[in-house]
């Protein structure tokens, strides 16, 4: 039997503990995981088997997701996850809380962020990169921030913010024009924006924006037959199957992310407002990024057949200019390429990974959470095939400490390029580096 932990001289049970994960105050948040963390070194909550599983990118409430910073270390952790990175849109303001967590939690950390970045005055000018929205504009991480540049690093996410806000708010005026024959609209200050942690340093998606509608809706029709109802008749959207079946399972505790997902597919084109000017140009971000010594890595999705998660539709990305693609964003100055073995089939993975390899980019995996469905742990990256995915975390996790502690010591710094010209050989410096950060 559970007995309950103390905290702050309030009894606190694990179901409190795990809603207090979210709370709105980040002390709340830890404290709520430091009782959790002590209800497992009292057997209270069974310890999970730890794998060598890895994950680079886990979205958290600083963007658009259902975990906090601190949940999404736990969850991590309970996954068996031996390590987890943060990856925000726009954001790195839940990054010390995540570092903490993971001290407080006992499994390695990484951070970094995600921008979206114009690709208007490069020769990729009105190619559909890798961004479903935009033709030239181009979803790129910039992975394993050293911990002294989260103010720098900020000092640009907050421009991005403040711009990508002036479209957040066109965009919702224009979603309010598609929903005004059903009756429904969103006001940006009282139904989206308190979506998000926008008051703490937090950006805000399209994904709140219809975070913001799906609450709408389930308000006005509820959850399931009169809501399927309204969505296949009223909004003419086909549901498939599978997605029919997840909005008649009402009990399920995100619900509303069903729902978003449906939307998203479908609205988002609608809405959606091009050329904005919060996609700065490409050569600019990782000009800064590099100055800081956090990693530009070009985020490799593929051509998609059917998404997983039912929030894509099926589409053509890069996979027919990929050569030309990767061969200029190495001019550019990325140092590496990310992507995610789930996502694809093992014949576009083959490709990706020899490319990397003729080119010397380093490369990175993740799984994309940001939606509870989705398993934190991506079992295809157990293959053989992307044994080395592991190690290179490692090397991830190497570079970011290395370099908060000495930007010379960047995993592409001068100076460790001249010591170790080789990629393999960086790589195996960097991982024995990383290793000793091991929790």
């Amino acid at each position: 039997m559970l007995r309950a932990a103390k905290q702050g001289g309030k009894t606190m049970n694990k179901e409190t503990l795990l809603q207090e994960l979210n709370a709105p105050e980040k002390e709340i948040r830890l404290e709520a995981l430091r009782g959790l963390r002590a209800m497992l070194d009292a057997g209270e909550i069974e310890e999970p088997g730890r794998t060598a599983d890895t994950n680079n990118h886990v979205h958290t409430t600083y963007s658009f997701s259902p975990y906090s910073p601190a949940a999404a270390v736990y969850y991590a952790y309970m996954s068996g996850l031996c390590t987890v990175g943060i990856v925000d849109h726009d954001s790195i303001s839940g990054a010390r809380e995540f570092i903490e967590a993971g001290e407080i939690m006992g499994i390695t950390t990484t951070i970094g962020c995600e921008v979206r970045v114009s690709f208007a005055d490069t020769p990729f000018k009105g190619r559909t990169l890798n961004n479903p929205d935009e033709p030239a504009v181009a979803y790129i991480a910039l992975h394993g921030l050293p911990h002294n540049k989260i103010g720098e690093m900020d000092g640009l996410l907050s421009q991005i913010r403040a711009k990508r806000n002036e479209r957040n708010k066109k965009q919702v005026e224009k979603l309010n024009e598609i929903m005004k024959p059903y009756g429904l609209a969103l006001d940006f200050e009282t139904d989206v924006e308190p979506l998000s942690m926008a008051r703490d340093g937090g950006s805000i998606t399209e994904r709140h924006i219809l975070f913001g509608l799906t609450k709408k809706l389930i308000e006005k029709y509820g959850r399931g037959e009169k809501l399927i109802r309204f969505l296949e008749n009223d909004m003419g959207i086909a549901l498939k199957p599978n997605v029919k079946k997840m909005l008649e399972d009402t009990e399920f505790f995100a619900y509303e992310y069903d729902v978003l997902n449906v939307l998203k597919s479908e609205l988002v084109p609608r809405f959606f407002i091009a050329q904005g000017e919060d996609s700065f140009p490409v050569k600019k971000v990782v000009d800064y990024a590099r100055a800081l010594g956090v990693i530009p890595t070009y985020c490799y999705l593929g051509d998609v057949a059917e998404s997983p998660t039912g929030d894509k539709k099926a589409q053509k990305f890069e996979d027919e200019y990929l050569d030309d693609l990767f061969l200029y964003v190495k001019e550019l100055g990325f140092e590496a390429l990310s992507y995610m073995p789930s996502r694809n089939t093992m014949e576009q993975l083959a490709r990706v990974m020899d490319k990397c390899r003729e080119l010397d980019f380093f490369e990175i995996s993740g799984e994309d959470i940001n939606q509870p469905r989705q398993s934190f742990i991506c079992m295809k990256q157990r293959d053989d095939a992307f044994k080395h995915l592991s190690d290179n975390t490692w090397a991830l996790v190497g570079h970011e400490n290395a370099a908060t502690l000495d930007p010379s010591e960047s995993i592409y710094s001068d100076k460790m390029k001249r010591e170790y010209p080789q990629l393999k050989d960086r790589v195996a410096h960097f991982k024995e580096i990383g290793i000793r950060y091991k929790k």
